[in-house]
């Protein structure tokens, strides 16, 4: 039986991934060489052809060498950002709007006086800059029982999620949190913050997985939105995460004829491109 690939119609870069790269390489080109704080977007292939380009990451204040700095899509807290201005150092913020819409949701909330809470991963950098814009008057986590064992819970609750978490997994966590905190005399404000992108994706993969025998997700295992996809579309189909072309196993389509193909928002479409490549040679 011969082999049928499908690909959803978003693939490649986001819009905010997209304008993050377009800035830097413009940059390094009329200065010779730029540095991002941290990686400007989770891909290894996509950060190794920046470095290529003179394009370095300083993975703190202290690594910056030159007089400016690239803020990443994933944006920083305004804590950091003052420790940079303070060392007069030039910022370009890169920060994707949809993220910086998340910080300054948190920031009114934080100064309505609600404690926030971060729907995602405490540990990811754009959910701690989040936070940072919050005063850091709230919580990171995607647990209920981080929420239901503060004692006493705050009055004042105010929810946003990490732009790249799965809005049917936000929906539940909110109906879990009305369920503990009506019952206490709280205020809860629930804002919405997830990126319309990462929605489109998420719903056109999901419909894809229902139609094929095994899903291809491309894209970092340490990008949270790629992580995201693999997740929903292993509830439909069988699937992998893949970073490039070489990962591929003949053995994968022995019985599996329909392959869907999609990627995270920091990958590549050369990428992409060399993995559809690669299954038409199997």
């Amino acid at each position: 039986m011969p082999l049928k690939i499908e690909k959803v119609t978003a693939t490649g870069f986001c819009v905010g991934v997209k304008r993050a790269i377009d800035t830097l390489e413009r940059i390094a080109q009329e200065r010779g060489q730029v540095e991002t704080l941290r990686e400007v977007v989770h891909n290894r292939q996509v950060m190794q052809g920046l470095s290529d380009k003179g394009i370095k990451v300083a993975n703190s204040i202290d690594e910056i060498r030159g007089t400016t700095v690239a803020i990443s899509a994933h944006g920083v807290g305004p804590q950091l950002e003052q420790q940079i201005k303070a060392r007069d150092i030039e910022t370009i913020n890169l920060t994707c709007s949809f993220v910086r819409r998340a910080q300054r949701a948190a920031r009114k909330l934080a100064e309505a006086g609600f404690f926030v809470i971060v729907y995602g991963d405490a540990k990811h950098p754009e959910v701690r800059g989040i936070l940072g814009w919050a005063d850091d008057r709230g919580i990171a986590t995607i647990d209920i029982e981080s929420i239901t064992s503060l004692d006493p819970l705050p009055r004042r609750l105010g929810v946003l999620s990490q732009t790249t978490q799965v809005p049917i997994y936000f929906r539940d966590f909110v109906k879990k949190l009305v369920d503990v905190s009506l019952v206490k005399d709280t205020e809860l404000h629930v804002i919405d913050t997830i990126c319309h992108d990462i929605l489109k994706r998420q719903q056109e993969a999901l419909e894809l997985a229902g139609r094929v025998d095994l899903m291809l997700i491309i894209g970092s295992r340490t990008s949270a939105n790629t992580n995201h996809l693999a997740e929903l579309c292993a509830t439909a189909t069988k699937t992998y995460q893949i970073e490039t072309a070489e990962e591929i196993r003949a053995s994968w389509l022995e019985e599996h004829h329909h392959v869907g193909v999609t990627s995270g928002t920091s990958t590549s479409e050369q990428t992409i491109e060399e993995v559809i490549a690669a299954l038409r040679l199997l």
